[in-house]
């Protein structure tokens, strides 16, 4: 009886904790370009296009947080959220699939989006995406063409790049951080590669042009700059780790070798981020390899 009373205290604890931690996020609005807008609060940015057309929003953070980001929405536009887009399947940028789906919004996703969410029991019942697509996609909305295209195998193997083509913004998801996320996150376990998400970046330079308002999936606004910067750093990292495996370097030789990445940011200065110097280094050790032997 007192396991079964430990096991439900510990249980009701949890739940309280995950809803908890989001008491006192607060969304924040920031103005980008006309009527887009990046909201930030606990999680991946937001995009908003707000206008007659009704509202068309980029990834909606965690679940609990949806009430929050509906209230910060109301006070840009009266009109419902029309459409809402995952630029990939992560929890931390599409968590309140199912209350936006709710309220009526049509959720859109690359095809590998609605599969991933669908083969988990937690996101399989509500809020998956209604409308997919394998390559490309355009809105016409609130005065902007807005082009989706799907970028192959980066962050995952889902992501998307959404550009607006009037207001010249571009919402990256996380195949682009920017400030203090130093290093990209590469989900291997789920189509990530380290070479894809150059290529993600590539394309994503070849859309926009020295103007362009950039919205990264964590971080602050960015300009073409930064982001060209970010792509040499991923280039850099993919021909110093490459070398090493050539010279016969083991995973564990090179998740030590801090002079492979230490020109962009050395291990201290990513200590206590996501990504540390080692774990990009392990990252890129494995998706190279992984890249070596689909070409065998």
């Amino acid at each position: 009886m007192k396991k079964i009373i430990l096991i439900a205290l510990f249980a009701v604890t949890s739940f309280s904790y995950s809803q908890g931690r989001f008491d006192n996020v607060k969304i924040k609005i920031e103005p980008v370009s006309n009527n887009i807008y990046m909201l930030q609060g606990a999680g991946g940015n937001i995009g908003i296009s707000v206008g007659d057309d009704g509202v068309f929003m980029i990834d909606d953070q965690f679940a609990p947080l949806s009430e929050k980001i509906i209230a910060a929405i109301k006070t840009l536009s009266d009109n419902p959220v029309k459409f809402l887009v995952n630029t990939h399947f992560h929890g931390d940028h599409s968590g309140g699939n199912a209350n936006f789906e709710a309220a009526g919004t049509m959720i859109v996703a690359h095809d590998n989006v609605r599969k991933r969410l669908a083969a988990n029991e937690k996101t399989a019942n509500a809020g998956l995406p209604v409308i997919t697509f394998s390559d490309d996609a355009t809105f016409y909305m609130n005065g902007n063409d807005i082009f989706i295209t799907h970028v192959h195998n980066a962050h995952t193997d889902g992501d998307a790049l959404v550009y607006f083509v009037q207001s010249n913004v571009l919402h990256t998801g996380d195949t682009y951080f920017h400030g203090r996320f130093k290093f990209p996150y590469i989900d291997i376990t789920n189509g990530g590669s380290l070479a894809g998400d150059i290529e993600a970046a590539k394309k994503g330079l070849l859309i926009i042009n020295n103007s362009t308002k950039i919205i990264p999936g964590h971080g602050p606004i960015a300009s073409k700059a930064d982001y060209q910067k970010y792509h040499d750093m991923l280039v850099g990292i993919y021909e110093n780790v490459t070398n090493a495996i050539k010279d016969g370097k083991t995973e564990e030789e090179i998740a030590h070798m801090e002079a492979l990445t230490s020109m962009y940011y050395s291990d201290k200065e990513t200590e206590k981020d996501f990504i540390t110097g080692e774990k990009i280094r392990r990252a890129a050790y494995k998706s190279i390899l992984a890249e070596k032997e689909m070409k065998h």
